[in-house]
Parts: C-alpha cells; sequence; structure tokens
C-alpha cells in the first residue's frame, strides 16, 4: 500500500514515520510512503502558497492552485482516494482505518494556517476525516495517526497476523490489562489465571476485564457491545439458523438495524451486506423500512421475507446451505504448508476464484483474510474468510486434488476461528457435492432452511 502526504513540512511526516513498526515496514517495502511539498508547485516565484480569506477574518488560508497541482502530480488524474483531515471529518475509528487499508494508494491532504480553499477541496478530497474533537497547528500529526493505524492492517507490517484482530475496538470491547515478567514486580503479582495454562479460564477472565474495563473507561461502547450481545442471545435460540447474524455482531462487522421479537435486522456497513429474518410481514415490512438505500446485498431463509424482497426490485443472486461447527476442539491438520497469502499470489487466486472478481480478492488479501496450502513450495490451493465472516473461497488446483488439502485448508482456518472465540459457518451451493461431503466430514451441522442472497436491482 502506498500512502501520498500532501503536506507544507514533508520531513516532519518522514521522520515522523521512519521509526519503529511503521518504519520497518517502510525498509521491507510492504508499505511505501511519499511525502510531498506542496510549495513546489506555487507559481509565486518566493515559493508563497496562502493569502488572506475573502470577507475577512483573522489568519491565512492554503490557495487552490498548489494544492491542486500538488495533488494531481500524485495522482495523474487517477481517482485515488484523497483524505483531507480535518475536525469538521468523519470521525476516525478502527472501522474507517480497515476500509482505508483497503485502498492500493491513499492521499492524506494536509491543512495549515486557517485551512484549505474551499474550492479545490471540492475538486479533488473524497473523504474529511477528523481524529478528535480539538485543533492542532497543523494536519501532519492527524495525518500520521491515520497512517499508523492503517498501516498496522496491512499483512505483514505487525508480523504477527493474528494480532490487529484480537485489539481493542474490533468488537466494542477495550483490551484487557497485559503482564509479563517478572511475576511479582514491586509487590504486586500477575493474576494467578494467567499463570494456570488454563486456556479456557484465560479467556474468560480476559473476557471480564475487558467488560470491566470498557463499563468504566467507555460506557457508551459498553452500552453497544450490551445490545449487540441481548440480540445475539436471542437469535440463539435457533442458532444453526441464525449463526451468520450471530457471528456479524460477535465480530464486530454488523450493526442492529431493526429487532422486535422474533424479527432482526443486522447491518454490516462495510460490505453493504443486510442479513434478515421476520416473523411475519410487519417485520419484514418494518426490515424494508429501515434498510439503508447504499445496501446492495440481503441475506435471507424464509420464503415469506424472499417474496417481499422481490415485490420491492431485489432479485435471487443465488442460493446455499448453511453449516456451522459447534464443537470447541480443534481439528486435526494433515497438511502443515499452510500461509497467510499476500499480494503476490494476487493472480493465482484471481486465474481460479472468479465468483466476486479481482476487487474482492484483492480486498480479501489486503486484508489478511486468505490462506494457502504449498506443496514443495508451490501454492497449490487456498482458502479465505468472506467479509461477513464465512469461510470460503476454498480452492485446490487439479494435480493436488484427492490428498487431502481441501479439508487440511478448511480445518487449519476452523482452528484459526476457534483461537479467536468465533464460531466457523461455511455456505455452500446446493449443487457442491464435494463441498457438502467435506463438511459433514469435518463435522459441521446443516442448518435446516435454505438461504437466498437477494441483489437490490432497482
Amino acid at each position: 500500500m502506498k500512502f501520498h502526504v500532501l503536506t507544507l513540512f514533508p520531513e516532519m511526516i518522514c521522520q515522523g514515520l521512519g521509526t519503529g513498526v511503521i518504519g520497518r515496514a517502510l525498509n521491507k517495502n510492504l508499505i511505501a510512503l511519499h511525502a510531498v511539498n506542496i510549495r513546489d508547485y506555487t507559481l509565486e516565484k518566493h515559493g508563497k502558497v496562502d493569502d488572506y480569506p475573502y470577507g475577512g477574518g483573522a489568519g491565512m488560508l492554503i490557495q487552490a492552485q498548489p494544492v491542486y497541482d500538488a495533488h494531481r502530480a500524485v495522482c495523474g488524474g487517477r481517482p485515488v482516494r484523497t483524505v483531507y483531515v480535518t475536525p469538521q471529518g468523519r470521525p476516525f475509528d478502527q472501522r474507517l482505518a480497515r476500509e482505508l487499508a483497503r485502498e492500493e494508494e491513499l492521499v492524506l491532504l494536509c491543512g495549515h494556517y486557517e485551512g484549505i480553499d474551499e474550492r479545490v477541496l471540492e475538486e479533488v478530497v473524497t473523504d474529511r476525516v477528523s481524529i478528535g474533537d480539538y485543533i492542532l497547528t497543523g494536519g501532519e500529526l492527524a495525518a500520521m495517526v491515520i497512517i499508523d493505524a492503517v498501516a498496522r492492517l496491512v499483512p505483514g507490517v505487525l508480523g504477527n497476523e493474528t494480532s490487529a484482530q484480537e485489539e481493542s475496538f474490533d468488537n466494542d470491547l477495550l483490551e484487557y490489562p497485559q503482564y509479563t515478567r517478572p511475576e511479582v514486580w514491586r509487590d504486586k503479582a500477575v493474576p494467578q489465571v494467567l499463570l494456570s495454562g488454563d486456556h479456557n479460564r484465560i479467556a474468560g477472565w480476559r473476557l471480564e476485564q475487558s467488560l470491566q474495563r470498557t463499563r468504566s473507561v467507555r460506557p457508551q461502547l459498553y452500552e453497544r457491545y450490551r445490545q449487540r450481545q441481548s440480540l445475539a442471545k436471542r437469535l440463539s435460540r435457533e442458532k444453526r439458523s441464525n449463526i451468520h447474524m450471530m457471528e456479524s455482531l460477535a465480530r464486530g462487522l454488523g450493526e442492529i438495524l431493526y429487532e422486535n421479537g422474533d424479527t432482526a435486522a443486522v447491518y454490516l456497513p462495510e460490505s453493504r451486506i443486510c442479513m434478515a429474518c421476520a416473523a411475519d410481514g410487519a417485520g419484514g415490512r418494518a426490515i424494508l423500512d429501515r434498510m439503508p438505500r447504499e445496501a446492495e446485498l440481503v441475506v435471507v431463509h424464509q420464503e415469506g421475507l424472499k417474496q417481499l424482497l422481490e415485490e420491492t426490485g431485489f432479485q435471487a443472486l443465488f442460493s446455499c446451505r448453511q453449516f456451522l461447527y459447534t464443537q470447541r476442539k480443534t481439528l486435526p491438520v494433515r497438511h502443515k504448508d499452510i500461509r497467510l497469502l499476500g499480494m503476490e499470489s494476487f493472480a493465482y487466486l484471481c486465474a481460479r476464484y472468479e465468483m466476486d472478481g479481482p476487487e474482492y480478492v484483492r480486498e480479501r488479501l489486503t486484508s489478511g483474510a486468505v490462506y494457502g496450502a504449498f506443496v514443495e513450495g508451490e501454492l497449490a490451493g487456498f482458502i479465505g474468510t468472506h467479509r461477513e465472516g464465512s469461510m470460503g473461497m476454498l480452492y485446490v488446483d487439479e494435480a493436488y486434488r484427492r490428498q487431502g488439502l481441501a479439508a487440511s485448508l478448511e480445518a487449519y482456518l476452523v482452528n484459526r476461528t476457534l483461537e479467536r472465540g468465533f464460531t466457523p459457518y461455511v455456505q455452500v451451493k446446493p449443487d457442491n457435492l464435494p463441498s457438502l461431503q467435506l463438511q459433514e466430514k469435518l463435522g459441521f451441522y446443516q442448518a435446516g432452511p435454505l438461504y437466498w442472497w437477494m441483489e437490490r436491482h432497482s
């Protein structure tokens, strides 16, 4: 991923990001940083880039022309996502960080003085983003905050591929307290449960600590978590049928769109997917009334809700069966050489996985969601986690089939999902007999109904 920063102080950007984790990622070419001096593009012979604002007022404004020309020099007319850091923008959070991390390139525009001429902002900026309700002397520090948060989500930057997925805010809970050696420091001992070796007890303790800390420090965040857990508990009465909705809530991917008795809808803003179940026609209409216009796909498993969607401009894209792994024990993985894949595998995946197109493949790879099986150093197959949380994208090259690679890939991903405290589930088209048989072999349970993915057409 490449970051371009348009600034009056490029040395501040390079020095601030040139050390630590981000500095190492730059040295390894996992990310790239291009700091552009806006002054280099002014037409004023003395390098001036600012002037007084029309209508009067204190301070100076950066002129439109040097910003526009600097942006054109970087993008060359290409549609590159451009973020202007300003207190007036959308609050920056982990969800937005994940969204920006999917981009191949990102431009960050740093204001100074009293800001930038509005005309050029309207011309080149796609996103206005704020890191907090306060004012800085310039946008450089805010740009570095955004780059740090986004860059660490790029596969390989942190070194540990799971650490970015297990930290604060991904599930509306703050991170639990952590300890290292020595066991006793200034008469304060490490909690005994962490020394027990009992992973279930440790996981329970960590969850309780996260709950207590979030409830005390961030009550609004805790309330959102509590609401999600309350809905997930109600959905668990029909766990096999509703596991996709429950997991979207558990993983912090979904927001509660509507809930009333046995009627519920969860919306996933990053993927524009709505998951819904309705007790009757009135419930279905209530969901439709609240569904965001930008929602592109709806997942349902009730005939009545499917028909209602068809009457309101949706068409069935495909149907599938849903399976879930309800056991807590890990599965054996016979094939040992399975690794996280990056963009070096993009062409290989695109040639074999055509269902969702190259952009989806790129997004899944850059999100660190695809794993590959290697045979004698050669990539022989892959599996991934979809945006909404289901396992899929399973493929094994013809020359390596009937050797257990598919079972190893899925078992590997099951185990990783269990390690994160989630329930593995998969959706399979009814005519995919090999995959249906694989789910039975691995001990997955099949949900009763047929599921439909509905696509908006009007």
